[in-house]
């Protein structure tokens, strides 16, 4: 809950950010009166339900912020936000039918000219090509979190093609992919931490098999035995048969590759309470675990390592400019940091997105021709000095992917989710 004695603070940080971004354009909901140009509809696609609840509320509101920083302006164009669930209560996390209608809600809603999402790869691979598909040729979608690397270049069979059915790129993501940070948490788990025998979970989702199958690839060239690489059920009222059978092959790591979302916490649990605390077998989580207040509080997660594929809030604050300032107007208003690092990504993936239609016509083709486009004057470069995340932003319109690749190692210690180190890309 918001803490009004500090409402003050954060209009000063709003203010500040706003002066960062003076020549960049971006507006939401709550526009004021009086602005002018045509209404342009921009939204997000996160799931509101279930465990991921707390970090897509946090990008919300850290979009909100940003959106109110800039005056709710793109160009000459006025910007509203509007918010899609892609879960749903029975499935407690998200799901292939809202996915599918929501693809379907955002072509027909005739402002709407790109979408701030989605969270879960396996959702963007459904909407991906309803999207490119829409009429006015075709909607932009921006990630902040998606880091299945075939959204955007080979890596399953028929990838990247079989997501852009008409043949032109629409999507695109200002996050590193997991080729990387599969590959990083294996070179952590045998440069830092000396694990030899490592077994791998998989939520039998596509981003959870893709980091586990990076992370497997990249732990036999460092010398790591990986013992297996099996899927759990998420739908299993707890793995003790699991970690009993994994126990005799004597691990000294685990590797879970998927989402928190899939009994997670049950995960954890159990194999803290057959195999040991996480100083005595290791326990390496990807981003598909960070930000989950749930794992945070939880005592058998203390110890667990965990990647992010990006920068942490605590580096980002460290860093200083846009990004800072946005943080320290966020914890004035609320009271606390946002609940997950990807809460900068998002406003990130909204600074891509208004980029793009402040330069364009105001037509979906026209957003889209601004980032994926190979005219004179197209293309998306964020500076530095105005970037959220410290960073120049170059968008590849190739490929849709970002030119910043970074890797964060985090730490489970005292319930929060502490930067360790950074880690090289390569």
């Amino acid at each position: 809950m918001a803490k009004p004695i500090k409402l003050a603070a954060a209009l000063t940080g709003v203010a500040l950010l706003a002066a960062a971004c003076a020549s960049s354009s971006t507006s939401g909901t709550g526009a004021s009166s009086g602005t002018t140009g045509k209404t342009l509809i921009i939204s997000t696609d996160l799931p509101l339900q279930g465990a991921s609840k707390s970090a897509s509320e946090s990008t919300i509101n850290a979009i909100k912020l940003y959106l109110q920083s800039i005056n709710y302006k793109a160009g000459p164009y006025t910007i509203q936000l509007q918010s899609y669930d892609d879960s749903t209560a029975a499935a407690g996390k998200w799901d292939a039918g809202a996915c599918a209608a929501n693809a379907q809600a955002h072509v027909a809603n005739k402002n709407e000219v790109a979408v701030m999402g989605t969270y879960n790869s396996g959702c963007a691979q459904i909407e991906i090509p309803v999207l490119e598909q829409a009429p006015g040729g075709g909607m932009l979608m921006v990630s902040h979190a998606n880091t299945n690397p075939g959204l955007t270049k080979a890596w399953d069979p028929g990838t990247p093609a079989k997501y852009y059915p008409a043949g032109t790129r629409n999507y695109a993501r200002v996050i590193t992919t997991d080729d990387y940070q599969g590959a990083a948490a294996a070179q952590f788990a045998a440069k830092d931490l000396g694990v030899k025998n490592c077994y791998i979970l998989n939520d039998n989702e596509i981003y959870g098999q893709g980091v586990a199958k990076a992370f497997q690839d990249e732990a036999t060239k460092q010398g790591i035995n990986v013992l297996g690489n099996q899927a759990w059920d998420g739908k299993q009222p707890n793995y003790t048969a699991l970690f009993t059978s994994i126990k005799a092959k004597n691990p000294d790591c685990i590797y879970i590759g998927g989402i928190f979302d899939n009994n997670g916490g049950q995960l954890v649990k159990d194999k803290v309470a057959i195999l040991g605390d996480n100083t005595k077998v290791k326990l390496i989580g990807p981003d598909g675990f960070t930000g989950y207040p749930d794992l945070d509080s939880l005592a058998q997660g203390q110890g667990m390592y965990l990647t992010f594929a990006g920068l942490s809030t605590a580096q980002l604050v460290a860093a200083g400019g846009a990004g800072a300032t946005l943080l320290n107007a966020y914890k004035a208003k609320y009271g606390t940091n946002p609940t997950t690092d990807y809460a900068l990504y998002g406003v990130a993936a909204v600074q891509v997105i208004v980029q793009a239609i402040s330069k364009s016509d105001g037509t979906r083709a026209g957003v889209l021709k601004e980032v994926f486009g190979t005219c004179s004057g197209c293309g998306i470069d964020i500076p530095a000095a105005q970037s959220v995340l410290g960073k120049e932003l170059i968008i590849d319109p190739k490929t849709g992917d970002v030119n910043a690749k970074d890797i964060s190692i985090l730490q489970l210690m005292n319930h929060q989710e502490g930067f360790l180190k950074a880690w090289p890309v390569s």
